[in-house]
């Protein structure tokens, strides 16, 4: 079947893109969900985690750009509507208004357990089938952030 323009053999590739596309939709939903829980935050934690959301979202939209254009350098295209990012993804969305400040963190620890599963999936994907240690090394730096921010996001609540 040949290899793309990095060298890389195109069936596992194209493969490991539809991967990549899922953990992107993800992302998306999990993205506008901190979105909303910066937006809707209130309580005693507000400043606190007014902030710590907005980091989390930030650091998602980074995330979100880097997978689309590692799809596109892989050779397709990226999913980029709301329609493709609902019916592909695993997580949900959720209204954050009326949340309570545990609630929010909550969700949050929610969307990083399957993110990180999904990630898990993506890196055997792109270190076993495809070869692709480039994709396997930026998905390590993803699961590495949410790894750490869910123990800090533990610690606040008291869980363990």
């Amino acid at each position: 079947m040949g290899t793309n323009k990095i060298g890389l053999e195109n069936k596992p590739v194209l493969e490991l893109v539809d991967h990549l596309n899922i953990l992107l939709a993800n992302y998306q939903i999990h993205y506008q969900k901190v979105r909303g829980c910066h937006w809707n935050i209130r309580g005693r934690q507000f400043f606190e985690l007014h902030v710590k959301f907005e980091e989390l979202y930030n650091n998602a939209q980074i995330t979100i750009d880097e997978l689309a254009e590692r799809v596109l350098t892989l050779g397709k295209s990226p999913v980029s509507t709301f329609k493709e990012y609902i019916e592909i993804a695993d997580l949900k969305e959720i209204k954050t208004e009326g949340l309570s400040e545990v609630e929010m963190v909550e969700a949050i620890l929610e969307d990083f357990k399957k993110l990180i599963e999904i990630e898990r999936e993506v890196i055997a994907n792109a270190s076993e089938n495809a070869n692709d240690e480039g994709t396997a090394d930026m998905v390590i730096a993803f699961l590495r952030f949410k790894e750490k921010t869910s123990w800090m996001f533990r610690a606040w609540s008291g869980k363990k």
